[in-house]
């Protein structure tokens, strides 16, 4: 039974009727329905059997027609207690609990995952038997066993003992402690951000993109991507030199010969670049063809490579206690304190591009540098959340497995400073780069082979890793470019996975593990600053879905591992660092312009709402000073006027939205007022709302759309102006279209509600600004010429004039001119007037010609031309012959009835000679502004209050006298308080 489908006390006998379309109904309950009185029969220890044969049979999410006579599948338990349990839960009129979480321990339902972010809203549940699930593996072979495997690599073997004997004991633990208090701190986020909810795949990037935002996540996650690409490179390329070490004969090309500082009479002998190339590109292709085998295959067989590493190294530290001891190697002296004594201090020199000492060398080695080298050999702490989706417990494993790989790590590269800082002479540390298969016990094949192995291992985790983390980024629909690399759920990313292949051989091209490790080293980094600056966001922000079951946290914490990472970037190279925060910086940039948008519930969103609370706070319940006073218009969308269903807002009230704002600063809030009963078109609301935000997002507006349901446009109006807003943040100015078409579509309600809607603006203090001639309101591509005229009769706090400068900002008004033309009572004042708007204006910084006119000159017999005078009075003429026939009405209904007179519900009292003066102001005022401004570009006058006691209709016969023939224009009324000032 759908929630579309409930009735609050409906009958049984109508659940099997289909739900309307579009809309859900919730009856009131009351004392006599049937779920009422059937609870109120229930003992809370009653078995089913008790209750009604028709209930006992309701099915939760079927919508077949009941049949009393049918038999529940399933246990005897779940007839008992889950459908007497439901039948309770009826009166609540939702399903129960368990039908909508898809509780397994109860039902064994599920729950089908969204495929993307943006689709999390709608989660279709998924009836049925629960699916077979595949083998779920636990902290050890699940985190710690991966985690290990990734970081124990290449470096170690084949570059540990030289990182030793070129920076000396003292450095390299620096250099250790450093590097591992990183990936320590990186660990404690990554276990914070982890425990806080279900991971999908995506590791990192998942982790990254739903706390800091998809335009953050994508490009964190791609270089993510591009740095385990290139790592397999550095792994097939550490396999391939440890494989021609161990078997020269195997080299196609001729071995590089170094000599030591000019001085050793042994030369040193590496493998040509050539063969490393040719090697590195054949193995890339062979574990190209692994992969497309699947991801079964690799999970079955990564655990197996494990072992030789773990064996290796418990060969090298066996060896090094027996070195010296038996058949001693030149340059290896065994643990002795002379030794760690000689290489406590560093001793950073030149070196070729294959890292052979020479004073003539290209290369110059320092701390930085070896940060550089070494941080690839700490990497690999993400192997555990990547394989998130195959852990039993995600949020135990995770912080466990991490931590333990990484402190174990830690203390291995601790340990073996010390023991290489005293095993060898720091001429043999630099120069035998195998130093540990040399030291190796029982003899060295073992490491060799541990080292191809562990290598090989690691770059087929990378390319299995990598293509799958592609293929998230892709899936997730952010970037369009990114479509060919999408994968349905459960099958293999094989193009992914060529696209990987082919960055790993272009980087096996280089042939030069130095080259590549610093490349590697920033891609890194990054994520590993994004996750730290994700839990440090998170923490700070303290959101309330922020509950992490990794207690040992801080936002300190998590400040002080990013601060290191980028402290990390910059000591290894600064160049480097500048090409990769510049490549992350153009991946969000393009996400941010040709990406689709999604909600992911980011932890900026929530700083944005927190920053936006805090800020509505500092700005207290006081007034605004006029100095930083903006316009926040209420934009009325559809009060009146003819305009299609399916269009929110007339095309035109955005354009003139923006023309209210100073280079598009500010906000505009759109309302629309849907007639009836909210219950019933609640749905049609949340349509209507969805519908205004995205003509709102169409005209480039910065503006939000709500959606009032009220049982008439007055009501809902009202509602509007008392609540809408918070504190200082509410709307000031009230924007609707003057209702040109109530005479002609003889609309005889609008006169009361428009008038009703102003009276409620001046009651809550709300400007006003009413626009006739909205159809031709020019876009931004048409440019005005012209002037725009004001109408300044009453004051309004500075209004009329700030819109007309704020109409100047835009480039449809830019070339237009400021007119303002002022009322004088006598002939007199007009000088003296005309000097003090002036320097008001000049004052004001505004510049414009100021006309002052005179009350005489607005005699009905003036001098004008024939045609401006003819069209004033004619409207004048009709004005009156309607209102006297409207009062006869009045009159005649009053005295037939025996009441007074009533308008709109309302008693009224007429006074004919007022009412004659209004309809001559407004005709002389008309006449007035035909005369001067028939060809400006825009007019903005004063709004007269509406009398009090007149009836609406004779106010609306004054503004269209007003009005008459004036194609555009804007009719302003501010509102109890300065806008401007004089001051700075």
């Amino acid at each position: 039974m759908d929630n579309d489908d409930i009735e609050g006390g409906g009958a049984v006998e109508e659940l099997h009727q289909p739900p309307q379309q579009g809309r859900r109904k919730y009856s009131p309950v009351v004392a006599h329905d049937r779920a009422v009185l059937e609870m109120s029969t229930i003992d809370p220890g009653s078995s089913s059997s008790s209750l009604d044969p028709n209930l006992r049979n309701i099915k939760v999410g079927h919508r077949a027609e009941i049949n009393p006579d049918e038999k529940e599948e399933g246990p005897s338990h779940t007839i008992a207690n889950g459908l007497q349990r439901e039948s309770k839960l009826e009166l609540f009129g939702f399903d129960s609990l368990v039908n909508i979480l898809g509780l397994k321990s109860m039902t064994g339902e599920q729950v089908a995952a969204p495929s993307s972010p943006r689709d999390g809203e709608d989660v279709a549940i998924t009836l049925g038997q629960r699916k077979p699930q595949g083998l779920k593996l636990g902290t050890m072979m699940g985190v710690f066993v991966p985690c290990l495997q990734n970081i124990l690599g290449i470096i170690y073997y084949i570059r540990f003992s030289w990182i030793v004997g070129m920076g000396g004991i003292f450095d390299s633990l620096i250099l250790v402690s450093f590097c591992g208090l990183c990936t320590f701190l990186t660990s404690i986020s990554l276990s914070a951000i982890a425990t806080n909810g279900a991971m999908k795949g995506g590791g990192p990037y998942y982790l990254i993109g739903r706390a800091l935002g998809p335009e953050v996540g994508v490009s964190i996650g791609l270089c993510f991507f591009l740095g385990n690409a290139v790592a397999g490179a550095m792994y097939v390329l550490g396999a391939v030199e440890t494989f021609l070490k161990a078997v020269p004969a195997a080299g196609i090309f001729r071995e590089t010969i170094t000599k030591v500082n000019g001085t050793s009479v042994q030369p040193i002998e590496s493998p040509s670049s050539h063969d490393l190339q040719i090697y590195g590109i054949v193995i890339t292709i062979m574990l190209c063809f692994i992969v497309f085998g699947g991801v079964k295959t690799i999970n079955r067989v990564a655990p197996a490579f494990l072992v030789p590493v773990l064996l290796s190294i418990f060969c090298i530290f066996v060896g090094i206690t027996l070195c010296g001891k038996n058949d001693p190697v030149e340059g290896i002296t065994g643990l002795t304190l002379s030794t760690f004594k000689d290489n406590w201090g560093s001793n950073y020199q030149n070196t070729n591009n294959a890292g052979i000492p020479d004073p003539e060398g290209k290369v110059e080695w320092n701390f930085n540098a070896l940060v550089g080298l070494f941080f690839p050999a700490v990497t690999g702490i993400m192997a555990g959340s990547n394989r998130s989706a195959s852990l039993k417990d995600t949020q135990r494993s995770i912080p466990i497995g991490t931590l333990a790989a990484t402190l174990a790590t830690s203390a291995l590269y601790l340990f073996s400073v010390i023991l290489f800082g005293a095993l060898a002479s720091r001429e043999t540390l630099l120069t035998n780069r195998l130093l540990t298969a040399t030291v190796a016990w029982p003899f060295p094949a073992i490491v060799y082979v541990g080292i191809v192995l562990s290598t090989l291992g690691a770059a087929l985790q990378s390319l299995t890793g990598a293509p799958r983390l592609l293929a998230a980024i892709a899936n997730d629909d952010i970037l369009p470019v990114l479509n060919y690399f999408k994968v349905a759920e459960g099958t293999e990313p094989y193009t992914a996975t060529l696209f990987t292949a082919f960055i790993c051989i272009g980087c096996v091209v280089i042939g030069n593990l130095d080259l590549i490790t610093p490349a590697i080293t920033m891609f890194f980094l990054l994520c590993y600053a994004g996750v730290n600056l994700s839990c440090f966001l998170l923490d700070l922000l303290d959101a309330p879905s922020w509950r992490p079951r990794w207690k040992f946290h801080h936002w300190s914490l998590s400040l002080l591992g990013a601060s290191l990472c980028v402290v990390i970037m910059f000591l290894i190279s600064w160049s480097f660092t500048v090409v990769s925060l510049a490549l992350a910086s153009l991946i969000y940039y393009y996400v941010s312009i040709k990406g689709k948008a999604g909600d992911w519930g980011d932890g900026f969103k929530s700083a944005y709402f927190q920053l936006a609370l805090r800020s509505l706070r500092s700005l207290g319940a006081s007034q605004v000073h006029p100095k930083n006073w903006y316009p926040i218009p209420l934009i009325f969308c559809r009060p009146w006027g003819k305009l299609p269903e399916n269009v929110p807002c007339h095309p035109k009230l955005a354009d003139f939205a923006n023309c209210m704002k100073k280079k598009g600063r500010g906000m505009s809030i759109f309302v629309s007022i849907l007639d009836g009963d909210y219950h019933e078109r609640a749905e049609d609301a949340k349509t209507a709302c969805k519908q205004l935000d995205t003509y709102i997002e169409y005209k480039n507006c910065e503006g939000v759309a709500e959606i009032v349901v009220a049982p008439n446009m007055s009501e809902g109006f009202r509602g509007i102006v008392q609540t809408m807003g918070l504190g200082n943040l509410k709307p000031n100015i009230v924007v609707m279209r003057y209702p040109e078409i109530w005479r002609r579509e003889n609309l005889t309600e609008i006169p009361a509600t428009f008038v009703g809607i102003i009276n409620d603006c001046i009651v809550a203090n709300k400007a006003v600004v009413i626009v006739k001639g909205l159809d031709e309101w020019p876009n931004e591509y048409q440019r005005q010429y012209g002037t725009i005229d004001l109408y300044w009769i009453v004051r309004d706090g500075g209004l009329m004039l700030l819109l007309s400068q704020l109409l100047l900002t835009k480039e449809s008004f830019e070339s237009c001119k400021i007119q303002v033309f002022c009322i004088a009572e006598e002939d007199s004042d007009a000088e003296e007037l005309k000097a003090d708007v002036k320097k008001f204006l000049y004052d004001l910084r505004m510049q414009a010609e100021v006309i002052v006119i005179s009350m005489k000159s607005w005699d009905i017999n003036m001098n004008v031309e024939g045609g401006q005078q003819d069209e004033s009075l004619e409207a004048f003429t009709a004005a009156q012959r309607r209102i006297s026939n409207y009062l006869s009405e009045m009159k005649d209904s009053a005295s037939r009835e025996g009441r007074p007179l009533m308008a709109d519900g309302k008693p009224v009292v007429v006074n004919e000679q007022q009412v004659e003066k209004f309809l001559y102001t407004t005709l002389k005022l008309n006449s007035t502004i035909l005369r001067y401004s028939r060809m400006a570009a825009m007019v903005l006058v004063s709004l007269p209050p509406p009398p009090l006691s007149h009836p609406a209709y004779f106010y609306m016969e004054y503004m269209d006298l007003l009005v008459e023939n004036v194609p555009r224009l804007l009719i302003v009324r501010g509102y109890r308080r300065d806008v401007v000032t004089l001051f700075t």
